[in-house]
């Protein structure tokens, strides 16, 4: 059936562009195929695209309350502490981020929940290629590995390839 198709990551109920008959509007699908959309939402700000009027809206609190969890937190900890890697700009490593997460987890996870939280800048690192070029690396803070491992262990798996 074709209103199981997907485009740009999201379903194409999701993009608007199914119709009632269940068929895909051909001008709508080549609009979001191309990452354009002439058409504008109500507010006259943003595209249509970025709205799925086919799903029941969540709130941004709901969807942030499933990733600060208990148990989602404390596996996307583990899995950032078994990665290791090197710390970001601020300097912090994977064996500091128990601590700083014991003494500022309520203020982070409060700015999560009110959509506050704004990442750090990643440090960026150049790596020599054996072909003489570089390759040019950017590496976030172990806080914002954490934030973002626990993002996707919740909605990584619901999401369309």
């Amino acid at each position: 059936m074709e209103g199981d198709r997907t485009y740009l990551g999201r379903s194409a109920a999701c993009h608007g562009i199914v119709t009632e008959d269940e068929e895909i509007h051909p001008d709508r699908a080549a609009e979001v195929s191309s990452g354009r959309s002439t058409h504008e939402s109500e507010e006259g700000t943003e595209s249509r695209t970025a709205k799925c009027e086919t799903e029941r809206p969540a709130s941004h609190e709901q969807l942030m309350e499933e990733v600060c969890e208990r148990g989602n937190c404390w596996q996307a900890y583990k899995r950032v502490k078994a990665n290791k890697g090197s710390p970001g700009i601020d300097g912090r490593t994977v064996g500091e981020l128990s601590g700083y997460l014991k003494q500022h987890w309520p203020t982070i996870r409060e700015q999560l929940l009110r959509g506050t939280y704004k990442p750090q800048p990643v440090r960026r690192v150049e790596n020599p290629k054996p072909d003489g070029g570089v390759r040019k690396l950017g590496i976030p803070t172990v806080l914002d590995r954490f934030i973002q491992q626990a993002v996707m262990q919740e909605y990584g798996v619901g999401c369309d390839p």
